[in-house]
């Protein structure tokens, strides 16, 4: 039994070189053998295809040439319902290379515009990401599994549609990070070397990394269906409110009973953002790229490309070579999510009221909401990270605090998770003290934060390390595992870090290494996009 798509054919932006021996065009269109002896009992659907069409284009992967595992995420496929054999045989490497098809999989690329550095690009797409299905798993949740770096798609504008490997072990460690802890976030479920080269810069070998996400629906899916027109004539109504209700039924279901549902859906993603940048904030974590296209509607952390997390602590960081001007920097984060939101109004503006002016209106007072959503929600954050038992106390403290650290280049992760040490004596010599030149100016605010605490020191130095992780993904230490998989093949760093950062909260003696500040050989750092 085969697959065969014959609506992919919309070749606009594909590129028309070949790979190996075959064009973009042609390699999307090609009917994939189906793996029906993959044994899972996973529940598949595929609702997204019931939406318009102009929202998507269905697509096949690209065949690569040797692959092999990198990693298999076995609690995920539990979660999912895979059967952990996929982990072991044949036929879970060539599903999860995009080499066959699995019969419950039905392959689409997703189209959504976006605005890129505030530039808008009106058709984008999953230019190298196709979503083979979405998966109902063992909590009745639906999730989608994607391949990333799978091949062409209508969308790869010019693109090999590829990914090379590093970006793939960036991306698969720092999201598994994340999901420890407790960001809202895609997943990994397994990675792939493709045996195959990629050329960006200079050659680099190929991946492909299998994503899980709540859903892959960003604010520029919101932008490409407030756009579409068909003939001359504007089409978006239909795909627009079919996306809205579509977005309400599968991530917001409360809004459905609202007076206005539309409005209150701006409000639910409003609400969701404002939570998931305070807890990026709260980590120091720059996502490098907020882009309208790379901002899920759902509320969750997707498309790690020039991602990291801060060493010393400066506001104005910025990691992304390509981020030259520091739009995305830490401090600016919650300022560009409340843009980007603003543009997801602009999308919605049809929905929301019939004349325009109260529609504009009844947007501009929810996007108002953002900034005290995010205060109350970063205040909340702080307030756990210092112990205290008011938010209110937090705001002061932290501010004062996070001056402190730009001006003493403190590492933002070993302080918080010193400052526990500092709960009776704040010149410990484990404490955070040792890590100030101001010493003057450390004990007067440590002075003022040991007034706020109350309760039993055990039991707050208790909550303290439940929030502030021991370790996190360190950007040197990410490079070094990225080089020794890519340069050598070595697989023993990647597989210790996927195993331990489960736990990132906990100390012990296996995960003593990944807690080291980064040498100053190694500063600054700088990330790089994967396109």
């Amino acid at each position: 039994m085969q697959l065969q798509f014959e609506n992919c054919g919309s070749a606009s932006g594909v590129s028309q070189g070949t790979i190996n021996g075959v064009s973009a065009f042609e390699s999307c269109l090609m009917p994939q053998t189906t793996c029906p002896q993959l044994a899972c009992n996973m529940q598949t659907e595929h609702s997204y295809a019931d939406l318009p069409s102009t929202l998507f284009e269905l697509c096949t992967p690209t065949p690569v040439g040797a692959p092999s595992w990198l990693a298999f995420n076995h609690p995920l496929a539990a979660e999912l319902g895979f059967d952990p054999a996929l982990a072991e045989t044949d036929a879970g490497l060539q599903l999860l290379s995009g080499n066959q098809v699995a019969a419950w999989s039905n392959p689409l690329a997703q189209a959504y515009s976006g605005h890129q550095f505030g530039h808008l690009s009106p058709r984008l797409g999953d230019g190298r990401a196709l979503l083979l299905a979405e998966i109902i798993d063992q909590q009745q949740q639906r999730r989608d599994i994607q391949l990333k770096g799978a091949g062409p798609t209508p969308y790869s504008r010019r693109g090999d549609g590829r990914s090379a490997l590093g970006p793939v072990i960036r991306e698969y460690l720092v999201s598994e990070a994340m999901f420890a802890l407790g960001v809202p976030t895609s997943r990994a479920l397994a990675a792939v070397i493709t045996g195959e080269t990629v050329y960006r810069d200079q050659p680099k070998p190929g991946g492909i990394l299998t994503r899980v996400a709540a859903s892959h629906i960003r604010i520029g899916t919101f932008q490409f269906a407030s756009m579409l027109k068909d003939g001359g004539t504007a089409q978006h109504d239909s795909s627009l409110k079919s996306l809205a209700d579509y977005v309400i039924k599968r991530h917001y279901p409360e809004c459905v009973h609202a007076e206005q549902p539309y409005l209150a859906l701006l409000n639910s993603v409003i609400q969701a953002q404002a939570a998931l940048v305070a807890q990026w904030m709260s980590l120091g974590f720059i996502h490098g790229v907020m882009n309208t296209d790379n901002m899920s509607i759902s509320g969750e952390t997707i498309d790690y490309g020039p991602c990291a997390f801060i060493d010393q602590f400066d506001p104005d960081t910025v990691f992304s070579s390509i981020d030259q001007h520091g739009r995305y920097a830490y401090r600016n984060q919650p300022m560009i999510a409340q843009w980007n939101l603003a543009r997801l109004a602009e999308a919605l503006l049809p929905l929301l009221a019939d004349a325009e002016t109260d529609a504009v209106a009844l947007a501009t007072t929810a996007l108002n909401q953002f900034p005290e959503l995010y205060y109350q929600a970063w205040q909340d954050r702080m307030s756990a990270k210092l112990g205290l038992s008011s938010s209110a106390a937090a705001k002061t403290l932290a501010e004062q605090l996070l001056q402190l650290l730009a001006a003493n280049k403190v590492d933002f992760t070993i302080f918080f998770r010193t400052l526990a040490f500092a709960l009776s004596d704040v010149s410990a010599v484990k404490g955070p003290a040792t890590l100030f030149t101001d010493q003057q100016g450390w004990l007067v605010w440590a002075a003022q934060w040991q007034q706020q605490l109350s309760g039993e020191p055990a039991a707050i130095q208790h909550s303290m390390n439940a929030v502030n992780p021991f370790f996190i993904p360190r950007n040197h230490q990410i490079e070094l595992i990225i080089s020794q998989v890519t340069e050598q093949g070595d697989l023993t760093l990647f597989q210790q870090f996927a195993r331990d950062l489960s736990s990132p909260f906990t100390e012990n003696a296996d995960n003593q290494r990944w807690a080291a500040a980064a040498p100053p050989s190694d500063l600054p750092y700088r990330t790089f996009c994967g396109t």
